[in-house]
């Protein structure tokens, strides 16, 4: 995909209805950021109407080899990669190998007699009983099924050493009692989104990662996409970073997701559909503009507008998620004013990463924005003054 000049932009942005003045401010907010040792770097992206006016990077990839960020860097998306996983399932939905209503146990029979939490005592003990009902593929989606959110203690390493495969992960996921009755919380579940591509898998025949990749990435065009990576792409990956002591520095591998950045997962086998994918600004720009076309890009439909208006529906009702937000199906759904103090109005979808990373898709004003960092105090006012410059450069 080839990008325009700055004086380009600028002119598209003005076609698209957009302040382009407005627009300049993001590299400036970013970059005093970086200088503040807030963030290493970013990159920034803005669409309007299928056309891209802002495509900006800041920063270095590395706080010790400092290596100038650049617009095709590359960085571990982390839960960004949930919308794709559940991208995979419509997909499927879409050639009548599977519903959305499914019980999860007739893709998977090992959640067949699953149990759920009917007590806790103070000791620790656990009565057990019988949930009221199987979880079906929409409790998954909407991180409503009960299923705990993280691996138990027997697979305490798995998000750091991603060396276990997805098949046996998911067995011992099916083993876990259900923290309540399906489809009445909401409980945050990597479990849950894990467990749908192992259902990928059995319904596809394909491995999850050789799907995405076939039906997902390469007619998109998403050619710096991937689980693993390409030895060829690892000079552009961004290193993770927190701060610490007050000093931006290298993410502790023994905690952080994925472990050790600067290893690229030598040796993983652990596909991670909840969190596993690394991506460039410009590849999710294609992603999130497909869902914003109605399953179509560049005369490459990926879904049918019917399975993307069922996808970014609210599903999650009544049921509390977090202030202002609700879930559709694999997407964060911005529900009421509560939900829009950055700027995005009601019915907004997207999804966040672990390392502060954004996309969002504000159907109202045909807006796709893409805010890509990795860690640091300052992740969160830089995705959310990105994101408020980038709603207040609209002016119809």
């Amino acid at each position: 995909m080839r990008f325009a000049t700055p004086l380009a932009l600028a002119s598209l942005a003005l076609a698209a209805d957009l302040d382009s003045q407005r627009l300049t401010r993001i590299v400036p907010r970013m970059q005093a950021l970086v200088d503040q040792g807030k963030i290493a770097g970013t990159v920034t992206l803005v669409a309007r109407n299928g056309k891209i006016v802002h495509h900006e990077a800041v920063g270095v990839l590395d706080i010790e080899t400092r290596k100038p960020m650049t617009k095709d860097s590359i960085f571990q998306i982390m839960s960004m990669t949930k919308p794709m996983t559940a991208t995979a399932i419509m997909i499927l939905a879409d050639e009548g190998k599977l519903a959305i209503s499914d019980p999860v146990e007739k893709h998977l029979p090992e959640f067949r007699g699953q149990t759920m939490v009917a007590s806790r005592a103070a000791n620790g003990a656990v009565t057990l009983k019988k949930p009221s009902r199987p979880i079906t593929l929409r409790d998954l989606l909407t991180h409503t099924s009960g299923l705990p959110s993280q691996p138990p203690a027997g697979l305490f390493e798995l998000p750091q050493r991603m060396d276990v495969p997805l098949e046996k992960a998911v067995l011992v996921y099916s083993q876990l009692p259900l923290e309540f009755e399906p489809g009445t919380k909401w409980l945050y579940s990597n479990n849950g989104i894990a467990t749908l591509g192992r259902i990928v898998e059995v319904a596809s025949g394909q491995s999850f990662e050789t799907f995405l990749r076939d039906r997902v990435w390469t007619p998109l065009g998403m050619k710096d996409t991937f689980l693993f990576p390409p030895d060829d792409r690892k000079a552009r990956i961004s290193s993770n970073h927190v701060t610490r002591d007050g000093k931006l520095a290298f993410a502790d591998p023994k905690t952080t997701l994925a472990g050790e950045a600067r290893n690229h997962r030598k040796g993983a086998v652990y596909p991670a559909p909840e969190w596993g994918a690394y991506s460039t600004a410009s590849d999710l720009f294609a992603f999130y503009e497909m869902t914003r076309q109605g399953g179509v890009l560049n005369g490459k439909r990926i879904l049918s507008k019917a399975a993307v208006e069922v996808m970014t529906a609210l599903h999650t009702g009544d049921v509390p998620v977090s202030p202002g937000n609700g879930f559709a199906l694999g997407w964060q759904y911005t529900k009421d004013s509560m939900g829009t103090l950055d700027y995005v109005p009601v019915g907004t979808y997207g999804h966040g990463g672990a390392f502060g990373t954004q996309g969002w898709i504000d159907k109202e004003r045909g807006i796709v924005g893409v805010f890509l960092v990795q860690g640091g105090a300052g992740s969160g006012d830089a995705r959310s003054a990105f994101m408020k410059i980038a709603a207040s450069a609209v002016t119809d």
